[in-house]
């Protein structure tokens, strides 16, 4: 009698575990409508079998990537503007002369920077090693100028970083390279000149976050729209994700009414909180201010250089350290006392390097737009005395101010000439320099390598019949 009563006891013992299993089995039928019914259920077997889940993150960040990584494309793809082979040499490494070696490289120029890559990029990523970057270019606050004199190939431009980083770039295709020239050149132009402050790619990443609100809204409705009791495990997966979305559309709320209601420049300047720049500015602007026709700076610079500078090798050929001279243009932007003699601008070359991009930031060249053609119709001529008063009397045609700091200049420059035994600058190597910088068409577009002929044939003219086409004067 007990055995049986043992055993009876058995049976109504398992009988529980059985209604359990048929219950959970159940669930799982009923669960295949819904992603989250199904993982709370399969938690629940698997807990019972032995089998492993996979955790769910509770971190917000990773949450907000693990819902949206399929919807949105990652940024940097929306930010390729141009690939290709190019020949590349790296020279300098945080103002640090490097020898130069060329190589091929498949190069991806994207809104704020340069990358190099042995082959494709798609390819190269592939193949590449986890945790290794391509080599890349930080194009904020960079300078590009063509470099003819850097390297005996054709067709090579030079790109120099804030960090002191100088690449060549080259390509036997005429029309290639100057694309390329262009692109990254309108890409810098773009940019701020100081590298801590946002550029216009933040539009695109508004765009995505943007995107990103739109979609946790999207998951929200669907929330809404389910059962009481099925809603629990989405919400907690979303919390982090969409409270995290909620402060940054904070952020940007403030932001905006801080941007609404700021002055305007012309106010600031005004009140004197914001002074006039002398880089940038238009030269007739820079000399009204300074009541003169020649830009104090310029004088500063040109002293500086005939001091201790006219028998250094490579004088305005050879780059100064772009930080410096970019902590020069700052503290001239602001109009402090500028000492050129003291010793943090020991370095002749960034001295060179900053009156250089003081006519290179010009908004209208040293040469105005309007006299661009006529002094390219001159130096065609053929007669040699014509060529000198034709452009003689373009000279003398131009506004004050351009005129004076013009005559200044090369008069400079004719110092430096006489000296080329020392500082091997020739007449041909300042023109390759200046002709670039002081002279350049409106719109470039389709002529960029038979305007560069011209305008340092211009130069060189001006150097060699200086006497002529200024006149005669007493230093």
């Amino acid at each position: 009698m007990q055995k049986s009563t043992n055993s009876d006891t058995s049976v109504e013992t398992l009988n529980p575990t059985r209604q359990a299993t048929g219950a959970v089995q159940m669930r799982i039928k009923n669960a295949n409508s819904h992603h989250d019914r199904l993982s709370q259920s399969k938690s629940m077997i698997l807990t019972d079998v032995g089998k492993v889940t996979e955790p769910i993150s509770r971190h917000r960040r990773n949450h907000s990537q693990h819902i949206l990584k399929d919807v949105i494309p990652p940024l940097e793809q929306l930010m390729v503007e141009k690939e290709g082979y190019l020949q590349k040499a790296k020279i300098a490494d945080g103002g640090k002369k490097l020898r130069k070696n060329w190589s091929t490289s498949w190069v991806v120029l994207s809104s704020r920077k340069i990358e190099f890559y042995k082959e494709s990029k798609q390819q190269a990523l592939s193949n590449m090693k986890t945790g290794h970057k391509p080599e890349n270019i930080d194009l904020c606050g960079a300078q590009i100028e063509w470099a003819k004199e850097k390297s005996s190939r054709k067709n090579v431009f030079q790109i120099t970083t804030v960090s002191g980083n100088e690449f060549l770039l080259q390509s036997d295709i005429d029309f290639i390279i100057l694309d390329w020239f262009h692109a990254i050149k309108n890409a810098i132009d773009r940019l701020p000149k100081d590298p801590s402050t946002p550029s216009r790619n933040l539009e695109l990443f508004k765009i995505q976050r943007s995107s990103s609100t739109e979609l946790l809204s999207h998951y929200d409705s669907d929330i809404k729209e389910q059962k009481p009791e099925h809603r629990k495990s989405l919400m907690f997966r979303l919390h982090h994700s969409a409270s995290d979305t909620s402060d940054k559309n904070r952020v940007k709320s403030r932001l905006k009414k801080f941007i609404t209601r700021r002055p305007s420049l012309k106010t600031l300047q005004e009140k004197g909180l914001i002074k006039d720049q002398i880089f940038g500015s238009h030269l007739h602007t820079v000399c009204e201010r300074e009541n003169s026709t020649v830009p104090r700076f310029v004088k500063q610079c040109i002293e500086a250089v005939e001091k201790r500078g006219l028998n250094v090798d490579g004088i305005y050929r050879v780059s100064g350290n772009l930080a410096t001279i970019q902590k020069l243009r700052f503290i001239v932007n602001q109009e402090e006392k500028l000492n050129l003699d003291d010793s943090q601008w020991e370095d002749i070359h960034v001295v060179t390097g900053a009156l250089k991009m003081f006519f290179r930031e010009l908004p209208e060249p040293l040469f105005p737009y309007s006299f661009f053609e006529r002094f390219v119709e001159a130096i065609k001529k053929q007669d040699n005395n014509t060529r000198i008063e034709t452009v003689k009397s373009l000279v003398q045609k131009l506004p004050p101010p351009n005129r004076d700091t013009m005559k200044v200049l090369f008069r400079h420059l004719t110092k430096i000439v006489a000296k080329a035994s020392k500082n091997l600058m020739s007449t041909q190597s300042l023109g390759i320099v200046f002709g670039p910088t002081l002279l350049r068409a409106e719109n470039e577009a389709g002529n960029m390598a038979v305007h560069m002929v011209y305008q340092n044939q211009i130069v060189e003219l001006m150097l060699s019949e200086y006497s002529k086409i200024f006149g005669l004067e007493e230093d």
